[in-house]
């Protein structure tokens, strides 16, 4: 191999070397929003109180995301709406998301809920969701295309006469909140994001099945902790249990630390799944109230 030839394979490393140090992760979730998003609305129930809606649109990668959305009647529009996500194996009608779907209802926002990638009526094969064994990469791909899904939500919801696109919060919990941090991060039309029982620097998941930086690499462009800075300067809430054994409480700090202001954080004293919904909510609920409804 003569000079020159070495010469310009060193230039081609040091380019490289230099775009991966300098390209942000964020950008990993840009997309081509001129896709035409094919989306069916259909009423499926309808009371004195709230319609609901069947909803389905292609999201990228020519996904197909399912969801519901309700709009009371006892508002005025255009409506606020939150966008509400459930967490790992579980669908937009379990029942902690039906919970909260009614309540957000009574106090006069629209509510938009999705399945996460291969879950509810998206599942095809569900695997073992586990960043570190034989389906790492089809887990880490559920958080991924999610993200994806859900700005194609924002886009959905810009085409909805009853609800208002400059009014959207995001209330994700567990997986949701995850997925939900590292959305709510890149998706500047949210204005309310709030956080419940997740947490950030993935790699601690991981404790000594692989190399400190390997796990850091993986989950890179899906790590909240890479996001949440982000979020700033729109108001961000994080609700978490002080015994919380799914999601390690040091995680949840962790992510706190790492946001900007302005920035909350409320610790119930619960584990991961018998947080009060009452006070979740509630507490959300005056967020929302706060920082959402009256912009």
């Amino acid at each position: 191999m003569n000079a020159k030839s070495i010469f310009f394979i060193g230039l081609f490393l040091a380019g490289t070397w230099c775009f991966s140090q300098s390209l942000p992760v964020v950008k990993y979730y840009e997309y081509d929003k001129s896709i035409p998003l094919k989306d069916s609305v259909q009423l499926i129930s309808e009371t004195t109180d709230y319609n609901l809606f069947s909803v389905a649109y292609t999201g990228n990668h020519h996904k197909t995301v399912t969801g519901l959305l309700s709009v009371p009647k006892n508002a005025t529009a255009p409506l606020p709406v939150i966008i509400l996500m459930h967490g790992l194996g579980d669908h937009k009608e379990t029942d902690y998301v039906e919970f909260g779907n009614r309540f957000l209802l009574k106090h006069g926002y629209a509510v938009l809920r999705l399945d996460i990638s291969d879950h509810g009526d998206r599942e095809e094969d569900f695997y073992e969701f586990d960043f570190t064994g034989k389906y790492k990469y089809w887990s880490r791909n559920v958080v991924s295309q999610t993200v994806f899904d859900l700005r194609r939500a924002v886009d959905f919801i810009e085409t909805r006469e009853e609800l208002d696109a400059e009014k959207i919060g995001y209330f994700g919990i567990s997986l949701g909140g995850i997925t939900g941090t590292v959305f709510c991060g890149v998706e500047r039309r949210i204005k309310v994001p709030i956080i419940v029982l997740a947490g950030g620097q993935l790699n601690l998941l991981f404790k000594d099945k692989i190399p400190a930086q390997e796990a850091m690499d993986f989950v890179s462009f899906i790590d909240p902790i890479n996001f949440v800075k982000h979020i700033s300067p729109r108001p961000l809430l994080m609700i978490n249990a002080k015994n919380d054994e799914v999601i390690p409480p040091k995680m949840s700090q962790l992510l706190f630390e790492k946001a900007e202001e302005p920035k909350e954080i409320i610790w119930y004293d619960a584990k991961h799944r018998d947080a009060p919904l009452d006070k979740v909510y509630g507490d959300g609920l005056q967020w929302f109230n706060t920082y959402l409804k009256q912009s």
